[in-house]
């Protein structure tokens, strides 16, 4: 039988904690920059932990 493959799309967008939580990037921090407060363009650099209800599918799409 052959290998598992690890989803090519999911492994670009998301990632796990060593703790085992899913992380995911803030959407709207590509372009027009210049109309967003600084502390917004700040806040959407940092990962955020994905839903609760979306984890367990997001981990069968990750882990082989």
């Amino acid at each position: 039988m052959p290998k598992m493959k690890t989803n090519s799309s999911a492994k670009k967008r998301f990632r796990v904690t060593k703790k085992g939580k899913v992380m995911r990037g803030h959407a709207y921090h590509s372009h027009l920059l210049t109309k967003k407060s600084k502390k917004r363009k700040k806040n959407l650099v940092k990962m955020d932990s994905i839903a609760k209800a979306d984890e367990k599918r997001m981990k069968r799409l990750l882990t082989v």
